[in-house]
């Protein structure tokens, strides 16, 4: 596309509604603004679908799905690998526009490129490795046959904090089963899916199999989709409190779902811990995506012996992230996705130091345009502080102290979350422990990031229903068909 600019890459990216194939407009003609949350300056405006327009999205994915559901499995792989391709090759400008809309540095939204178009490598293997199975019957006189079939239209919605990871953890596997879907990215973050669109289009998929809602009325455009009954299944990724809503939705016509939500991770560093390691480790599980991420690690409970001179180490750390625009090198801490965002975590963090937390580093927001927040680590957090039981989403690590592993594993199950936690020991035998005793759907056991597209991704308790990625990542968009066959 030439010289990499800014304006440059928003004016490459299509602004209207994918449907069917083609862009069109609102049919009402309205758009909404996106903005950079790093300035607040409004990058460009995108349709804003109606719900006539997500109807229509769905009668463009119920036309394809038949067709597209005899597809051949390599046909289906060959386009995942071409747009696994069309995503490496185009790496820069892709993460250039992610930057803009999301706030999170380059060298950070370089990696979720990466770690989308990894989704659609391992996708493609998948794609033409759908087994079934022949059994004898236990009294001899039958066999049975098992198949599976993709289960029909889905419905997809995303978050705004990986816009195009998130995507292709859902569109991998819907395409390599033979699922036509109706994707609904976030509102704030829209332009990194319309890009994703155009290149799987590039790559191939046929018309009506991927189309594309932008909204500024999420639940005025997907209930009627969901209450529709032609869509079988939806994968949501969000706040558990939205996807309690949509559960009770998708109730009354019995639909699939899927349903990455809400986390609290637990961050349990016992005093046999590498302290160099564990302080590693809690500077990615913090501060991926300026710890706008629900694996982020959101309670820090460090054993005695070491609590101290672990939190002097990740202040150190911490106090000396660069803040900033992500356009601008060596930034590591960006801005949060929304004003809304600051006050949230500025109110959690007044909260914590009004119950006897102490603020080693930062604490406070950024002067200036943008929604900056400054790095901030807190002891002495308390367990009746707001930050213990709901997500932070934001780069603060609040630290307390524990004496046994009892009261650890009891500190880090004391939620209604269950997605990830992280354990630092060089104990064997405590490791299987406490990793068997953790309520989660994910440990990551001395290494600060879990998330990987060959390994099922998912929680338990009220982070969700369901595995996205891995060998199990494709069942949740196949049915399981039985034949008995009489002999």
């Amino acid at each position: 596309m030439g010289e990499l600019t800014e304006t440059g890459v928003v004016e490459a990216v299509g602004k209207e509604l994918f449907i069917g194939g083609k862009w069109v407009p609102s049919s009402t003609g309205r758009t909404f603004a996106v903005e950079d949350p790093a300035t607040g300056q409004v990058l460009c405006e995108v349709a804003d679908a109606s719900p006539e327009d997500g109807k229509a999205a769905l009668d463009a994915a119920v036309a394809a799905q038949a067709d597209w559901a005899r597809t051949a499995p390599r046909e289906r792989s060959e386009i995942l690998r071409r747009a696994y391709e069309l995503l490496n090759a185009r790496v820069d400008e892709l993460a250039l526009l992610m930057t803009l809309e999301m706030g999170k540095p380059l060298a950070e939204a370089k990696g979720e490129v990466a770690y989308a178009a990894e989704f659609f490598r391992w996708f493609s293997e998948e794609a033409v490795r759908i087994d079934g199975g022949y059994q004898v019957a236990p009294n001899g006189a039958g066999r049975f046959l098992v198949t599976k079939q993709p289960v029909g239209p889905c419905l997809l919605i995303t978050p705004w904090n990986f816009p195009m990871a998130m995507g292709g953890r859902k569109i991998g596997p819907a395409i390599a089963a033979g699922c036509t879907m109706v994707i609904k990215p976030a509102e704030q973050t829209p332009l990194s899916m319309l890009a994703l669109a155009a290149i799987l289009t590039e790559a191939g998929l046929p018309a009506g199999v991927l189309n594309v809602v932008t909204t500024s009325n999420p639940g005025g455009v997907m209930e009627p989709m969901i209450k529709d009954g032609r869509a079988r299944k939806l994968s949501f990724t969000g706040s558990t409190a939205v996807g309690r809503k949509l559960l009770e939705q998708c109730a009354d016509k019995v639909l699939r779902t899927s349903m990455e939500l809400g986390g609290n991770a637990p961050f349990l560093v016992f005093d046999d811990a590498d302290l160099d390691a564990a302080v590693e480790g809690a500077m990615q599980a913090k501060m991926r995506n300026i710890g706008e991420a629900c694996t982020a690690a959101n309670r820090f409970y460090v054993q005695r012996g070491v609590a101290g001179e672990f939190a002097r180490r990740l202040t150190e750390r911490m106090s000396a992230l660069p803040l900033g625009r992500g356009t601008e090198p060596g930034v590591v801490v960006g801005p949060l996705i929304d004003r809304d965002a600051v006050a949230k975590v500025t109110e959690l963090v007044t909260d914590a130091a009004q119950r006897g937390a102490k603020v080693l580093t930062g604490g406070a927001t950024v002067d200036g345009p943008g929604n900056f927040y400054q790095a901030t680590v807190l002891t002495d957090v308390p367990r009746d502080a707001r930050m213990a039981s709901e997500e932070i989403f934001g780069p603060v690590a609040p630290i307390s102290v524990f004496d046994d592993e009892d009261e650890a594993v009891a500190a880090a199950n004391d939620t209604e979350y269950g997605l990830v936690s992280y354990v630092y020991t060089n104990d064997l035998k405590r490791a299987l422990r406490v990793s068997e005793a953790l309520e989660a759907g994910m440990i990551g056991l001395n290494q600060g990031i879990v998330s990987n597209p060959a390994a099922p991704f998912g929680g338990v308790k009220q982070s969700g229903l369901g595995r996205e990625g891995g060998t199990v990542g494709i069942d949740e968009f196949l049915e399981t068909k039985y034949i008995a066959v009489s002999l």
